[in-house]
């Protein structure tokens, strides 16, 4: 199989316009934006201060920022654990 091309890419239409009608009745509807609880909460909410220039920059990684600045806290942690 071959990779999509600029031109491939451009030529797409949406699903609605090229599936029969019949097909797109049965096919479940899709919700943007409804995520359901966690089944199991692994992260708590807490309120933190963090100079501007930290957030600046992981605000500008885009979508998922908090994600990663959560990966790095935790990388943090590996390196200056104290053994117990």
């Amino acid at each position: 199989m071959r990779e999509l091309t600029g031109k491939d890419i451009r030529a797409m239409r949406p699903a609605m316009e090229v599936l029969p009608s019949e097909l797109i009745k049965i096919l479940p509807k899709r919700t943007v934006g409804k995520r359901g609880l966690q089944k199991t909460p692994t992260k708590i909410s807490v309120t933190v201060r963090y100079n501007r220039d930290v957030v600046d920059y992981f605000k500008s990684t885009g979508d998922g920022w908090q994600s990663r600045m959560n990966n790095a806290l935790q990388d943090w942690i590996k390196i200056h654990r104290r053994s117990a």
